[in-house]
């Protein structure tokens, strides 16, 4: 089920992401793109606003991202999106407007509420990607080790006296 994605109302939900940041746009898109083809799914996020161009640039073959033009919004621009659907029900609307999630019900699209999907995209994101080598683990730190000689002391004082 490929997933049309309220943009700002998900950056708005997204740990570590913010509204107000002039980047915001583009660290949701990698986020998104990083999650979907980590899940093997497709995409396609709007916004309000936005550079129309920078479209191309931000889109992958995993995500398509868009910008809807002024005087229309985002809402206007999913919306439309459902209804040229053959079949809507195969789309997965994410948003937390619960005027557009039910909106989009009645198209027969499923909704995702967007605070759980920012926490999934946020968990998966913190995931090492499959297949590349997990961290070396570093050594024990000065004071683990001295916690650990004192143990074995303890323990070699205790049974000694035994």
């Amino acid at each position: 089920m490929p997933y049309l994605i309220d943009g700002h109302n998900l950056i708005g939900q997204m740990p570590g992401l913010r509204l107000d940041d002039p980047d915001d746009e583009q660290k949701l898109v990698m986020l998104l793109r990083r999650y979907l083809a980590r899940a093997r799914k497709t995409g396609t996020v709007v916004f309000d606003r936005g550079d129309p161009a920078a479209r191309r640039s931000l889109s992958s073959r995993t995500l398509n991202v868009l910008f809807a033009a002024p005087p229309r919004t985002a809402d206007d621009a999913l919306l439309d999106r459902l209804r040229r659907e053959r079949n809507p029900r195969a789309w997965t609307l994410v948003t937390s407007d619960a005027r557009l999630a039910a909106l989009a019900r009645q198209s027969g699209a499923t909704v995702r509420d967007a605070a759980s999907f920012a926490r999934e995209v946020a968990r998966a994101a913190a995931r090492p990607a499959p297949g590349r080598p997990q961290p070396k683990e570093v050594g024990l730190t000065e004071a683990e080790v001295a916690e650990w000689e004192q143990a074995f002391k303890d323990r070699d004082r205790f049974s000694s006296s035994t």
